[in-house]
């Protein structure tokens, strides 16, 4: 276990694992904000040890779960295991993991030349004219690693002409759910990974405080917009913030209506940016002007529900006691009951993608593991007035829980702690 004194170096950048360091990001941060500096050029990729350790995480689940093979089509997870990024079509291709050896894929033949721009040298390639069928070659590899008459475990995001198509061609397989595989290896982050999603997220508070310290009445939701992703790119990643002015903030995924901003209203901004393939996703909420004493009051309820989620989530304790914990605050201060006010789950997991396996929601019994990451994102939406959302992304630890990038919201009128 990492301690709060263990660090890993990446590039330039030296990020605790388990505990945010104060002298690494946060020396002078008004002086930060003003040069909007590349926070990212220090950044060191994945290394091949990095994708190797992800696939002898996978053959251990693989084995643990009598799988004895996994295939890959075009998707996050793909890249996630590979470093191959590939788009889905009508045409299939992938890899199929076997419980040992690299990687063998399955390619249009076609598509060889570009294929092999990608995939790492000395791994083997099979391919399939127009008028074939990939689904055989899918079985003849089966076959030559021994488990012809095995369970193939199917990549959840597989489109299902590809899982029609290897039932009918492969009868001899029995095929599976690869996600005891898949999510069993992204549910938890390495140091490395986390190292990473640390930096997205105090990048996206830093692009947020740049814009709110720009606020202006008449000023349109687009403008805020491009405030907001104009620093994230400055300080090297790509990333934005969708705003919601006024009676809008009031649904949770934002009005298609647009809005100009007026003195007194409610500015709730939700978005993120991503460090090597991993996603920070972060939301606001403020006031332009002076708040009103039931904004204030909402306000407080909702980062005391955000603190009682935090405060919660620890290893063993099950995922939807993590978002009871929030709704009790919530309902107890009057704004309930149940899905009332607070409409949603109090937060996904989060990583290569924004939303992703497992979530913090009631029924989901499932335990919290250390490096589990999570948004932590209570909310309440009084339609025709306003909404109060907000939303920092956490890490379960060896011993509780915490956030990551910092910066936590403070108050109404302090969105952003200094460190």
């Amino acid at each position: 276990m990492a301690s709060r004194r263990h660090f890993l170096k990446i590039g330039g950048l030296s990020i605790a694992t388990f505990g945010f360091v104060r002298n690494i990001f946060s020396q002078a941060p008004a002086a930060e904000m003003a040069r909007l500096e590349n926070m990212t050029a220090g950044v060191k990729p994945l290394a091949p040890e990095d994708y190797e350790a992800r696939q002898e995480k996978a053959r251990g689940l693989m084995a643990a779960n009598k799988v004895d093979g996994l295939f890959l089509t075009g998707s996050t997870n793909l890249a996630y295991f590979t470093t191959v990024g590939w788009g889905t079509s009508e045409r299939t291709f992938g890899a199929l993991l076997g419980r040992k050896g690299s990687p063998v894929w399955v390619c249009p033949a076609f598509e060889l030349e570009r294929a092999k721009e990608l995939i790492p040298p000395g791994q083997q390639i099979r391919v399939w004219e127009e008028y074939e069928s990939p689904y055989k070659l899918i079985a003849g590899i089966m076959k030559d690693l021994g488990v012809g008459s095995g369970r193939l475990g199917i990549n959840p995001s597989t489109s299902a002409f590809v899982y029609f198509g290897i039932r009918r061609d492969a009868p001899g397989l029995e095929l599976v759910d690869g996600a005891v595989v898949t999510e069993g290896c992204r549910g938890t982050k390495t140091e490395k990974e986390i190292a990473y999603m640390d930096l997205a997220n105090r990048i996206t508070k830093l692009a947020y405080r740049e814009g709110f310290k720009q606020l202006r009445e008449g000023m349109s939701q687009r403008d805020l917009s491009v405030l907001i992703s104009s620093a994230h790119s400055k300080m090297g990643a790509s990333g934005g913030g969708g705003p919601q002015f006024g009676s809008s903030t009031a649904f949770p995924h934002g009005s298609r209506i647009p809005r100009t901003l007026r003195e007194g209203e409610v500015v709730m901004v939700d978005g993120g940016c991503g460090v090597e393939g991993f996603r920070s996703d972060v939301t606001r909420t403020v006031v332009l002007g002076k708040p009103m004493d039931q904004q204030r009051a909402v306000w407080d309820i909702v980062k005391k529900a955000q603190t009682a989620a935090l405060q919660a989530a620890r290893p063993g304790v099950r995922c939807q006691d993590v978002d009871a914990a929030a709704r009790k605050v919530v309902e107890e201060a009057g704004y309930g009951p149940g899905y009332k006010y607070f409409a949603h789950r109090v937060g996904h997991g989060i990583g290569m993608e924004g939303h992703e396996y497992p979530y913090l929601v009631k029924g989901n019994t499932l335990e919290l593991l250390p490096g589990m990451t999570f948004s932590n994102e209570p909310g309440i939406y009084i339609f025709g007035e306003f909404g109060v959302r907000t939303e920092d992304c956490m890490v379960v630890t060896e011993n509780g829980s915490r956030f990551l990038g910092g910066m936590e919201a403070v108050s109404i009128d302090q969105p952003f702690a200094d460190q």
